[in-house]
């Protein structure tokens, strides 16, 4: 599946918001404020409303390190569902495996929840799983392979952080269970759903 690969800072840059792509938030901070480009920020017009929802539309594929078709996809399935089309897409989102590696804090960036999903050091109910886009459902439990936990960056992790960042998942040790469906609640970045919905619905 393609992602983005250049770098990370300047997604954050473009923004205006430490984004969690990097593992150096100091460093992220230093900079955080100036525009990438030559210039900076120097003769910025206000944006339009366009340009807001496009920016929060933006904000949110680099928080899930996913690009312009895949979010297009988990929009259009949200939007055909009863509940409501925003938190119904972040929730889509939040059940992404990668992501769900990421809250069980067995990695320090998504980018890296991502790569050890890719090479297959992670299970999902005992079998192998290597595609990040998986979706997790309640009841599946997830676990990490002998040979991950021998990685010296995912062991400090499993010693240093030993419960997941959010309640909808629950962590022991090396295993951990889906016990019920993220809800808007459970997203922790600042993110405006109703924007982004308004940008896709123009």
């Amino acid at each position: 599946m393609a992602r983005y690969t250049g770098p990370k800072n300047k997604l954050a840059r473009r923004i205006g918001e430490d984004l969690g792509l990097k593992t150096n938030a100091l460093k992220v901070a230093r900079r955080l404020m100036i525009r990438p480009g030559q210039h900076g920020a120097k003769g910025r017009r206000k944006p339009s409303d366009y340009g807001v929802q496009l920016k929060e539309k933006q904000k949110l594929k680099y928080i899930y390190g996913i690009l312009e078709k895949q979010l297009k996809r988990v929009y259009i399935e949200a939007s055909r569902r009863e509940t409501a089309t925003g938190a119904t897409m972040l929730s889509l989102l939040e059940r992404r495996l990668d992501n769900v590696v990421y809250r069980l804090k067995w990695a320090p960036t998504r980018a890296a929840a991502r790569q050890l999903v890719s090479h297959s050091h992670v299970k999902v109910n005992q079998r192998r799983m290597d595609v990040p886009s998986y979706r997790v459902r309640v009841g599946d439990v997830i676990t990490l392979t002998s040979k991950a936990m021998k990685i010296p960056l995912v062991a400090q992790l499993l010693k240093d952080e030993p419960k997941a960042a959010v309640d909808w998942l629950e962590k022991k040790g090396a295993a951990a269970k889906v016990i019920r469906l993220p809800m808007r609640e459970d997203v922790l970045e600042s993110i405006d759903e109703q924007l982004i919905v308004e940008f896709y619905s123009r």
